[in-house]
């Protein structure tokens, strides 16, 4: 590694993608705050917060809206792979398996058990590819999110609606459970699984600003992914999509946004283990 690799950049996100990132941290943020205020709404730490925002009217609302971006997002990140498999005349075998895939595979079970070792001082760092195991485990629960956390949410949106169609009343109270469970669950583990895995690593703390600028520098690839870093340099793909270091102005804006992100899910986990802990125990 040397001081050239430092400055030379490699594209890895694109505007669009980045852009839906946001919408989901935006939608995932506003959608954790308001609904553990439902939740916990018998606490008073959340009765607080639910005052802050305005009442649990103003909440409701507020909920709904990020119902709303949630699924903005994900028909656009639909739509933007519909339209990337057409102009990059991928086959659905392409899509489906790969080194480049999203869709886990043999290799990402050997990253596994590699990592294991590599923590417990058994073996060395395994060499990652372009997803790791864990980033397409948080890609696919965005789907699981949807459609579980989302289905279940316009049942309890719309309940009149979906009785109507045909959907016993005993379903309402299920779908509350649903919504409510895994809406827990999926705020705890954002919060602190995938926050470890994205910036508190301690090669990235305080925080990883990639999704943010989209790129990445050659040195930080050949250590985090060399596998992708091997297969760019050997298919000449790696000069071709070497693009400028990310502005100041931009870092520094998104640190700002990254680490107001941060530092709102690290509360919201606190506030949730305090309750569990100290308050329905």
């Amino acid at each position: 590694m040397n001081n050239s690799e430092k400055n030379r950049y490699v594209e890895r996100f694109d505007a669009f993608s980045r852009l839906l990132h946001i919408l989901v941290i935006i939608s995932f943020l506003l959608l954790a705050i308001t609904g553990m205020t439902i939740k916990f709404s018998d606490v008073w730490l959340f009765q607080f917060l639910s005052s802050l925002l305005g009442g649990y009217t103003v909440t409701g609302y507020i909920h709904r809206f990020a119902a709303i971006i949630t699924f903005v997002y994900f028909f656009a990140h639909i739509y933007y792979l519909i339209r990337k498999k057409r102009r990059e005349r991928l086959k659905i075998k392409d899509i489906l398996s790969g080194e480049n895939s999203l869709v886990p595979n043999k290799q990402d079970f050997k990253d596994f058990v590699h990592t294991m070792k590599w923590f417990f001082g058994v073996g060395k760092r395994p060499d990652y590819g372009k997803w790791t195991y864990w980033e397409k485990f948080d890609y696919f629960a965005v789907f699981w999110g949807v459609l579980v956390i989302g289905s279940s949410g316009l049942i309890l949106w719309f309940p009149e609606f979906f009785t109507e169609l045909g959907l016993p009343g005993s379903f309402i109270n299920i779908a509350t459970i649903i919504h409510s469970d895994e809406a827990l669950l999926a705020t705890g583990f954002i919060f602190s699984v995938h926050f470890f895995n994205t910036h508190f690593r301690p090669d990235k703390f305080p925080m990883d600003p990639v999704i943010f600028t989209g790129r990445v520098s050659v040195e930080e690839m050949k250590y985090d992914r060399p596998r992708e870093y091997e297969m760019m340099e050997k298919s000449g793909e790696l000069q071709n999509k070497l693009i400028e270091a990310p502005s100041p102005a931009l870092l520094k804006v998104a640190r700002a946004f990254g680490l107001t992100a941060l530092t709102t899910g690290l509360i919201i986990v606190v506030m949730i283990i305090y309750t569990m802990i100290f308050v329905y125990q």
